[in-house]
């Protein structure tokens, strides 16, 4: 390509990402002001005075992200299922390259279960909350966390078992392989028996016509050659299945780990403030100290592993996006406190139930707030570690890039329509979803743009579509997008395997 036509195609390519990404902002924005309405708002409110301002924050930043980890990583471990499937089972002969067909299943599969299961943690939280209040969401986080690693040794059994079976019930190959060796023993019979008759035959004096001799031979070593070409395609399409099939177990061993273990520092910081603040410390200096002494302990002992993972950095990540929720819920209290006083010294007095009532309102809209776009920055990049690793992978940046966008915009259009059924929880939860199916879209641009051009005009016109797409579309968001794409961008880079 000339360099005019890969900064053409690399701008599409990007755009196409970027506006993907641009189309999903409407619709969770128009979610969260339903989640901060009054209705919804308002069991919230009353559990700010239960945890304080810091536990309120810790717990709604705790409880998003993990559910929204947790939903990423059903929806890649439905994939690598469905994908182990589909190898194992597919009657493809010899030939058995890595197809549409495989990347397209794997896609929908992700892109189903990871919406599905968020709007089912949208729906729980969302009943837990008017229920039982933050109490209540504190001890099923308690629980599902506590929960998670032995589940993890579960499911590890469970897998190997289930690729075991799938191993055992594909027959394609073994029937293939077999029809191989009998044409290859019937071969060599053949030429046994035609060299003992050439013998006898000069034996007993005669003599082979050397025409016809030449066309057996010549016949003879164009059946060889075939059936040598046959071993050889089947070997390198065993040797490739085999290596898809270690890359999805790999891919299935980092991910179950990451589900199990990275919302445990998250849990932690959550239970330890808000036990502060069921004991009325919620607001306290000392709290804060606790807290912030608490994380740079976690996060210490989590990086200076000899043995970092995946899970450990996002772990880290996600404690850290508590600690600042729970920073700026416990600011905005404090603001409508300055208002307060400002107010009083204008000569307009407001009464302390007012201002208490003030608080927890802007103390509760603020918690939901942040933890949302926590949540949705979440999702947002472990798509796109998923994205940049498909393209280096070799799947296709075309097919990633356009395949994850078709099927985010078409989740788009369903959750759209079923809103009204599902409720606000369930909507939400199915929306960050969506989200991270456009995460793919973005992170394979992002990977295509960092190393999938030789040129600087493909690359540059990749990152000049992902950003223009995404502002258009989303209606020049650019604070949102501004913080999304580069979140995009990095998580693209990381390898978790």
């Amino acid at each position: 390509m000339s360099r005019l036509k890969e900064a053409a195609v690399g701008f599409a390519l990007g755009a196409v990402g970027g506006c993907i990404l641009g189309a999903t902002e409407d619709p969770v924005d128009q979610s969260l002001l339903a989640l901060t309405a009054a209705g919804p708002l308002k069991p919230v409110m009353e559990e700010v005075r239960t945890v304080g301002a810091l536990g309120l924050g810790t717990l709604m930043g705790a409880a998003s992200l993990t559910a929204a980890m947790t939903s990423a990583m059903a929806g890649v471990i439905l994939a690598a299922a469905v994908a182990s499937v589909f190898v194992a089972m597919r009657n493809c002969g010899s030939s058995h390259t890595p197809s549409a067909g495989l990347w397209a299943s794997a896609g929908l599969a992700a892109a189903f279960g990871t919406t599905l299961s968020g709007a089912t943690f949208g729906l729980v939280v969302e009943w837990i909350v008017q229920s039982y209040g933050m109490v209540g969401l504190l001890w099923a986080l308690s629980l599902f966390t506590v929960l998670k690693p032995p589940l993890r040794f579960v499911f590890q059994l469970l897998w190997k078992q289930g690729t075991a079976c799938c191993s055992l019930g594909n027959d394609a190959r073994a029937q293939d392989r077999t029809h191989i060796e009998a044409a290859e023993l019937q071969q060599k019979q053949r030429m046994a028996v035609q060299i003992e008759q050439k013998i006898l035959i000069l034996e007993k004096g005669g003599s082979t016509s050397g025409s016809e001799h030449q066309r057996s031979w010549a016949a003879e070593r164009q059946e060889r050659e075939g059936i040598e070409r046959r071993k050889m395609e089947a070997d390198q399409a065993a040797a490739e299945q085999r290596t898809i099939q270690d890359w999805i177990d790999t891919v299935v061993v980092k991910h179950v780990d990451f589900m199990a273990f990275s919302g445990v520092p998250m849990t932690v910081v959550a239970i330890v403030t808000s036990g502060f603040g069921l004991f009325g410390y919620g607001g306290h200096q000392s709290v804060f100290i606790v807290l912030l002494a608490l994380v740079a302990v976690i996060a210490y002992y989590l990086l200076k592993s000899q043995d970092f993972k995946f899970w450990m950095l996002v772990g880290c990540m996600g404690m850290l996006a508590s600690f600042v929720i729970a920073m700026l819920t416990l600011h905005a209290g404090q603001v409508v406190v300055t208002a307060a006083m400002k107010m009083k010294a204008a000569g307009q007095k407001l009464s302390r139930e007012d201002i208490s009532t003030r608080m927890n309102q802007q103390s509760s809209v603020e918690a939901l707030n942040t933890a949302f776009f926590a949540a949705r920055l979440c999702q947002l990049g472990l798509g796109a570690t998923v994205g940049g690793a498909l393209v280096q992978r070799g799947a296709g940046q075309v097919k990633v890039i356009v395949g994850a966008a078709v099927v985010a915009a078409g989740l788009l259009v369903v959750v759209e329509v079923l809103a009204p059924a599902l409720g606000e929880g369930a909507t939400s939860g199915a929306l960050l979803g969506v989200v991270a199916a456009a995460g793919v879209s973005v992170g394979a641009a992002a990977a295509a743009a960092a190393g999938g051009w030789g040129s600087w005009p493909g690359t540059l016109g990749n990152v000049g579509g992902l950003v223009i797409g995404a502002l258009v579309v989303g209606r020049w968001h650019i604070v949102n997008i501004g913080l999304q794409l580069p979140v995009g961008y990095v998580f693209a880079m990381i390898n978790p395997f």
